[in-house]
């Protein structure tokens, strides 16, 4: 209700969000998704869109999903040649956008993700004009202009093709006998165990940084979290249980150390961004400045590494103690990770977690909490 009497009483300060209002109210543009996707300028269309479904006015549909929908068409209208404009409109329609509409059912769409999906449609329509340069289709192609392709391009641009390329082979749209060369795998290494600890100490202590920053470190070195999921936990997810104070990042929830259980604490009765028209009522435990949206996770990746938290070297040694301590299947629950993945980085750490009888490996010792200094 504060949004829509937002609308209703400042929309001389929309700028162009009030003309398309405007346009609403006289039926000129419908009242669907699609309508929205077509409309310029796109960050006033996208802003609009973004307060009709927090009001319920639309249906709500993932902000990533709506802005891969509305850059699409202009993509295709570039592409030249008509077979290779269907077929990437096929592989959008039938692989693309069911992926993207999965994730956002399972979990959430960040940024990296719609990023790939478009580099997806990048590369796939790049691959198509090469094969044309050398007077072949993707029907025709062989495992020789696989191989020339993936030859001549860097990693990045191979890993974006491998969806299309399975995609075109499973749909019978290429030869289904290409083999695809496999793709390399490449690691930063962690911080230390030292400057871990040294960049955690920081953090707590240094009210030069801003607390949001602070918060978020705190997460990231303690509990080994990407930024996409740093910035998922609501008020909600903070849970004060006595004296104790735990955050739900998984399940269970995992306690939160004394001196980062304080800054939690403050950070919440002091949460930036509350005071929009737009957001006065989130319930985000880091709110973002549009509507019912929390911090971007790239913003917030960026200013991390501007205040010296390498987010990548953090979180591998974080999970990587967290391994130490604790059995794999116990980790990935509490904090999110996939049990593979937990598994693997516990084969590299070197854990075995011996002193546990098996009947514990469910779930976390009691009192436990993440590893803070050296000494515990």
């Amino acid at each position: 209700m504060t949004t829509l009497a937002w609308l209703d009483m400042r929309p001389g300060q929309l700028g162009n969000a009030s003309h398309l209002l405007h346009q609403l109210g006289l039926g000129e543009i419908p009242l669907t998704h699609d309508a929205f996707h077509e409309l310029r300028p796109w960050r006033a269309a996208s802003h609009l869109e973004e307060l009709l479904m927090a009001c319920g006015v639309l249906p709500a549909v993932d902000k990533h999903i709506c802005s891969f929908q509305r850059w699409l068409p202009g993509h295709l209208a570039n592409i030249a040649e008509p077979e290779h404009t269907k077929t990437i409109k096929l592989f959008t329609t039938w692989h693309v956008l069911p992926e993207l509409r999965a994730r956002a059912e399972r979990s959430h769409i960040t940024p990296s993700i719609r990023r790939f999906a478009s580099e997806q449609i990048k590369c796939a329509t790049a691959f198509l004009q090469w094969l044309g340069e050398r007077n072949t289709t993707l029907a025709s192609c062989g495992q020789v202009d696989i191989d020339a392709w993936f030859a001549e391009n860097a990693e990045r641009a191979r890993t974006r093709l491998r969806g299309f390329l399975n995609w075109a082979m499973q749909g019978r749209h290429c030869r289904r006998s290409l083999a695809i060369p496999t793709m390399k795998i490449s690691r930063r290494p962690a911080l230390s165990e030292n400057e871990r600890l040294a960049a955690l100490g920081r953090i707590l202590i240094d009210t030069e940084i801003p607390m949001r920053l602070r918060v978020a470190g705190v997460i990231v070195l303690l509990y080994a979290q990407p930024p996409s999921r740093v910035v998922r936990p609501t008020l909600d997810d903070v849970i004060r249980n006595g004296d104790a104070v735990l955050l739900r990042l998984g399940e269970p929830p995992s306690p939160v150390s004394a001196p980062a259980a304080a800054l939690l604490l403050e950070h919440i009765t002091n949460r930036g961004n509350m005071n929009t028209a737009t957001n006065p009522a989130s319930r985000w435990l880091f709110p973002g400045r549009r509507t019912g949206q929390p911090l971007g996770p790239n913003h917030l990746s960026t200013l991390l590494n501007k205040v010296g938290i390498p987010i990548a070297a953090a979180r591998g040694a974080a999970i990587r103690q967290q391994l130490l301590d604790l059995p794999a299947p116990v980790v990935a629950d509490a904090l999110g990770y996939h049990d593979k993945t937990a598994s693997r980085l516990r084969n590299e750490t070197g854990g075995t977690w011996s002193r546990y009888a098996a009947g514990d490996h469910g779930r976390a010792p009691a009192g436990w909490v993440p590893r803070v200094t050296s000494d515990s």
